[in-house]
């Protein structure tokens, strides 16, 4: 694996700490600034919302930069958005400095898979997607837990502030390590937007929404359903996180290396055994040991459908993947507060702390059903061209309008849009 990869993968601990680690600091930021914990979640929800609208906005501002360049504008402007929630004086110019943080997230994730993907070989793309990722498994591991003890010892500022250089650190890296890649000759907004015409590449953004909404159903409400149904203390729930991010960064691994071996039996089985379980975790909740190996797994089946899933966009996003695949990554934020709310909906009911492992096995198993179908389709559409003696394929599911054409990324034979 090239050296860029590890820029790439510096930038992603940098957005993945200042993602997560706003939940573990949001009593003392509320005590700061005088305000309730439910207020200071706006900072949460605005992250989440700002990855979601800044993956395509900023994909399309930058559409005629090259590839380089535009990620070191997004960790400019990830850095601008540090500093300024380190050195913001009231809630409303935090949040302002976390929207601004997170319009890069979504963009630097979309883009940089592109560019990990063309760094190496056809048959080693998914790991290359995964190497970037690790980045952001590991700061589950070590960024979040150091940042919270550190912003409780020595203020939140100073994690902020931390984050800050962090973000210097991979842009550097980036201008030092990921070689010149301009912009593909050729490529158009147009051209990008027709990528979203393949059912396809909707069907994975559907994977994507559903599978990774189920982790997130069950990890939101992790804290309350360990104390109060597994009986550990609140000091815990921080070194049950730490397995949990454990969990993830095992499963990119695995899912990255399986991807380049067969990327659909890797998502059948991430994604099935995601739902199993998730339905399991109502039962193993109860006991301390069990919930502990489970939230183990739900990290690490979770994260292994992460480099399929890209992948898959990548793939069927042929000749446009870029647009595609930063929305890809909003996605997975777009996943994360829909499980939350649904979640949320079912503990209101009165049904309990466990009822959100429910809604996330639900989720997860609609997204394997997707996975089938969508595969089902791929394997008629050849049917169908060959049916016609090489004809348009129109009439084939999926493939409307879309002609063979070689893919440069693995010799394999894919509809491309024209």
């Amino acid at each position: 694996m090239p050296l860029a990869l590890l820029a790439l993968a510096v930038g992603a601990f940098g957005i993945g700490t200042t993602e997560f680690v706003i939940m573990g600091l949001l009593p003392e930021i509320a005590a700061d600034y005088g305000v309730s914990i439910p207020a200071a979640g706006l900072l949460v929800t605005g992250y989440a919302l700002g990855v979601v609208v800044g993956a395509p906005l900023l994909t399309v501002f930058g559409a005629k930069v090259s590839r380089k360049r535009m990620l070191m504008l997004l960790m400019g402007l990830f850095v601008l958005g540090n500093l300024l929630s380190a050195l913001a004086p009231n809630l409303g110019v935090m949040l302002t400095g976390r929207v601004v943080a997170s319009l890069a997230h979504g963009s630097f994730f979309g883009i940089g898979s592109v560019v990990a993907a063309e760094l190496v070989a056809p048959e080693k793309k998914a790991g290359a997607i995964a190497t970037m990722f690790t980045g952001l498994t590991v700061a589950n591991i070590v960024g979040v837990p150091l940042g919270t003890f550190i912003g409780q010892a020595l203020g939140w500022r100073t994690t902020f502030a931390i984050v800050a250089v962090l973000g210097v650190v991979g842009l550097l890296g980036i201008a030092k390590l990921v070689p010149a890649m301009p912009r593909p000759e050729g490529a158009r907004l147009r051209g990008e937007l027709k990528a979203f015409r393949n059912p396809q590449v909707l069907l994975a953004m559907a994977m994507t929404v559903l599978g990774f909404g189920g982790v997130f159903a069950a990890i939101t409400y992790i804290a309350p359903m360990m104390t109060h149904v597994a009986g550990y203390a609140d000091g815990s729930v921080t070194w049950l996180l730490v397995l949990f991010g454990i969990g993830m960064f095992l499963g990119n691994l695995l899912g990255g290396r399986f991807a380049d071996r067969a990327l659909m039996p890797m998502l059948y089985v991430a994604l099935g055994g995601l739902a199993v379980v998730l339905s399991l975790f109502t039962v193993t909740a109860h006991n301390k040991i069990l919930a502990a190996i489970t939230i183990l797994l739900v990290g690490a089946l979770g994260f292994a459908t992460v480099p399929p899933l890209q992948k898959r966009v990548l793939d069927q996003a042929h000749g446009a993947p870029t647009l595609a695949s930063a929305v890809n990554i909003g996605a997975f934020n777009l996943g994360n507060a829909l499980a939350a709310w649904l979640g949320g909906l079912v503990i209101a009911a009165g049904l309990g702390y466990t009822a959100p492992n429910w809604v996330g096995a639900a989720l997860a198993a609609a997204a394997l059903g997707l996975a089938l179908w969508s595969a089902a389709l791929e394997r008629r559409a050849p049917a169908s061209t060959d049916a016609t003696d090489g004809s348009s394929a129109s009439s084939a599911p999926g493939a409307q309008g879309a002609s063979a054409a070689e893919d440069t990324s693995g010799g394999a034979r894919v509809p491309v849009r024209h």
